[in-house]
């Protein structure tokens, strides 16, 4: 497994970090079996897996509980990167919550804690001391950001306190911090964590058409704002969708690569990513993301891909919520 060394830090990630909030089950997922998500959490480590992101917001603690009890035997060999809400920006309420964290993740350290939304409320310079209190405590190893924007971004640069990341929704089917936050991201050398790397299935022909696709992962901007769980009111582009689908899974198959394999190298080759974020409900699904790591792909090979997904891109545009007309990336 090829490894990633965050600046600001002598922390080294995994490039495929396995992403632990599906293995919750519930929302957005539907029921899940504990013991599938043990074999999965336990499979990405066999695998080569050694970072692995979690929330206090994923199920509530109970993907911290999770990762604790599937692989607390293997901490010192493993990465943590978890999150803390926009709700418990205020440095008190950041501690506390870094606590919570700790005792659910069953360790006296997070490797990497960031900043899961932003939060315009409260003074961000508050914010990132009390994450460079925590380091200097030794309960973090390093901070980053998560959904941050140009201007937030900005005023981390100016910030006298250093972030080591910002992991941001990008792939194939979305690719809106293109237009600014990822040129920004190279700019100030803040390495991108890539989240939603395989749009929920889709980019793994999971679904054949728009009405496959079921309500609670129709959530998108890609879908109509008439889906039932929309919070969106942009009118979607569920037919372009579903043409560049198939035109990436037309390639996929002239190239006798799994159409998820491909989007998971693609994000690989991606000027100024550090890692993608991916998840898996069981082993088997673990094991079938690993072949990315297989690909190898030309300049030629990227170039196709983008051309495929650049319409999709264009009538996107830049705002980088996926979820949200009014963006809360700031």
């Amino acid at each position: 497994m090829e490894k990633y060394v965050l600046p600001h830090s002598s922390l080294e990630i995994s490039r495929l970090i396995f992403g632990c909030w599906a293995v919750v089950g519930g929302f957005n997922w539907g029921p899940q079996d504990k013991r599938d998500s043990l074999a999965a959490l336990k499979k990405a480590y066999d695998q080569g897996i050694t970072t692995f992101d979690t929330a206090e917001a994923y199920g509530a603690g109970a993907s911290e509980n999770l990762l604790a009890e599937a692989l607390g035997a293997e901490r010192k060999q493993i990465e943590i990167a978890s999150k803390v809400g926009p709700g418990d920006f205020l440095p008190q309420d950041l501690i506390r919550a870094c606590e919570r964290g700790l005792k659910n993740l069953q360790t006296d350290y997070i490797d990497l804690y960031q900043l899961h939304w932003p939060n315009p409320e409260v003074p961000l310079e508050d914010t990132l001391g009390a994450l460079q209190q925590l380091r200097e405590q030794g309960k973090i190893r390093a901070y980053g950001v998560s959904n941050f924007g140009v201007k937030s971004l900005e005023t981390c640069k100016q910030s006298k306190y250093r972030i080591s990341s910002n992991q941001m929704a990008y792939n194939l089917l979305f690719r809106a911090i293109e237009y600014s936050i990822l040129p920004k991201c190279i700019e100030d050398e803040v390495p991108v964590l890539c989240y939603s790397p395989i749009m929920q299935g889709l980019l793994t022909g999971k679904f054949s058409a728009e009405n496959d696709v079921p309500d609670d992962r129709a959530r998108t901007r890609h879908f109509t704002k008439e889906r039932s769980q929309s919070r969106h009111q942009d009118k979607g582009c569920e037919a372009l969708t579903f043409e560049v689908i198939g035109q990436i899974k037309a390639f996929a198959d002239e190239l006798n690569i799994p159409m998820g394999n491909l989007s998971l190298a693609w994000l690989l080759e991606q000027q100024g990513v550090a890692a993608t974020i991916v998840g898996g409900r069981n082993a088997e699904q673990v094991k079938k993301n690993m072949g990315a790591l297989e690909v190898k792909l030309t300049p030629d090979m990227v170039s196709r891909l983008n051309k495929i997904t650049d319409p999709l891109k264009k009538e996107l545009g830049a705002n980088a919520d996926l979820w949200q007309t009014e963006s809360r990336v700031l």
